[in-house]
Parts: structure tokens; sequence; C-alpha cells
């Protein structure tokens, strides 16, 4: 099972649940907060610092953060979007710099929510509480 963990205050984060959600065509991926007792657990399970803010695929025993993460996503989706893809051929440390200016300024530039979003009934089975 393929699991995002996300911000689930920051308004980008939800929007970009939704974007997956909407081209995940196959279901592969589920989803939980990073601020939620699942999300926590998996950060701890998998080493990952508590006070990580970032995006985080858990594949199976397989952890990607931040570019990586969002990129390997990308190849789960449907065409255009696994294109980007190709973008992990850039080194990581430059992806990641990118990465993490748009991550600084989230909130400024996209705003934020007093809580964690609340999943529709036709995509609640789709997150991890």
């Amino acid at each position: 099972m393929r699991i995002i963990l996300f911000d689930g205050i920051c308004n980008f984060c939800n929007t970009s649940v939704r974007f997956i959600i909407n081209r995940d065509t196959r279901g592969e991926f589920r989803f939980t907060s990073l601020q939620s007792e699942t999300g926590q657990k998996l950060l701890e399970k998998h080493n990952i610092p508590e006070k990580t803010d970032s995006f985080v695929l858990v594949d199976g025993d397989h952890v990607s953060i931040e570019s990586t993460a969002a990129l390997k996503v990308c190849t789960k989706l449907k065409w255009p979007w696994k294109i980007f893809g190709l973008f992990l051929v850039i080194p990581r440390p430059l992806r990641d710099s990118i990465y993490r200016i748009i991550a600084r300024n989230r909130y400024k530039w996209f705003g934020k929510r007093e809580s964690c979003m609340i999943p529709s009934k036709e995509i609640r089975e789709r997150f991890i509480e």
C-alpha cells in the first residue's frame, strides 16, 4: 500500500491531495495527515523526524520525502502527469532546494486551515485515520 502523508492544515497540500485523488485512477494511494496519530506513528516507524512538515510517500518499507516523494507520486498518475517523473534525473539537492522554497512559503502564498481537511463521503475510504 502506498500512503501519502501531508500537512493537513495547508491549503496547497489539501489541494494537492484532491489533485492526486482525481488522477489516481487505480486508487493506489491512501492518505493521512502528518498531524494525525497514524501519521505520527508512520513517521516514527520509518525514523523520520516528528517535526517533519514535508510531503512523505510511504511505499511498503520504502520512504521518500520532499521532491522525490512528489515526483514518484506523479509517475503513478494518469497521463500527462506521469511525465513529471522525468525530473527524478535532476540531482536531488537541486530539486529539494526548489521544493523547500515552495514549502517555506506555502502558508503565505496559499493560506492554511484551522484544522485538517474532513474528506467527503465519496473519498473517505482513501483516508487512513
